[in-house]
């Protein structure tokens, strides 16, 4: 037995997410036998551990052999969306279009977020972390372009509480910055025709100021399979939120 495996998955258990720069998390994307052993072990408990270049951190999530054991039949799961309402859907949707592509953009031309132009040496460097490329979105901006459609300020404020308490979002003042799921639990190279061609095209050509893991309630393991439910039906619920979402009477 390798204490060092055994540390690592106790750590990811209990915290959910790890930064890629944590000594253990580094030997398990460096080490092949290292990860191999890891691997193993989470296999063994149904799980596995996911990662993504751009994303900081890394977490658990379910492996898709279990499944439909946990979850039952994919029509159910894919409707089980962390709990969020289908507002609250679109509204993830919404924020990992407005963050998450652009920062991709940025760390694929290994470009910094305060860089004023592009360096035509910069492939050179090494992809930039998302904390160098992320910048965030303004709230302020959010709620005028979508508001209207996300169900108004007091749904809007609500839904962003329960996305800041998964962990796929961070609040600091008027900014909305990139949390540690967010990049890891959404599938981009599906999602970003989807998005920008797909479902939600309309709602972002109407709007001005537009730039384009299991969250554990008690601690437990990420799980990936929720995470494809946006990937899945995010888009479809995101346009049903945007004409169906309850209203708020605070405007």
């Amino acid at each position: 037995m390798n204490d060092d495996s055994q540390i690592l998955i106790a750590r990811l258990l209990t915290h959910q997410t790890l930064r890629r720069d944590d000594k253990l998390v580094k030997r398990a994307l460096s080490d092949e036998s290292f990860r191999e052993e890891v691997d193993k072990r989470l296999l063994e408990s149904g799980l596995k551990l996911l990662d993504n270049v751009y994303a900081d951190h890394v977490t658990l999530a379910l492996h898709r052999a279990v499944e439909p054991k946990i979850f039952g039949a994919k029509d159910i799961w894919q409707n089980n969306n962390f709990g969020l309402t289908r507002d609250g859907v679109a509204l993830l949707v919404v924020l990992w279009a407005q963050i998450i592509l652009p920062k991709r953009e940025r760390q694929e031309t290994h470009q910094h977020k305060d860089d004023d132009q592009t360096d035509f040496f910069g492939k050179e460097k090494p992809l930039p972390r998302a904390e160098d490329t992320s910048i965030g979105i303004s709230y302020t901006a959010l709620l005028a372009d979508f508001g209207e459609k996300l169900g108004k300020k007091t749904r809007m404020d609500m839904n962003l509480g329960v996305l800041s308490k998964l962990g796929f979002i961070e609040r600091r003042g008027d900014l909305i910055l990139e949390g540690p799921l967010l990049d890891l639990m959404m599938d981009t190279d599906l999602l970003k025709e989807r998005i920008i061609n797909g479902a939600l095209a309309d709602v972002f050509r109407a709007s001005p100021n537009l730039q384009v893991v299991v969250p554990r309630p008690a601690r437990a393991p990420a799980n990936d399979a929720q995470a494809e439910a946006p990937a899945e039906a995010a888009p479809e619920a995101a346009v049903e939120a945007a004409a169906d979402s309850p209203q708020s009477d605070t405007e």
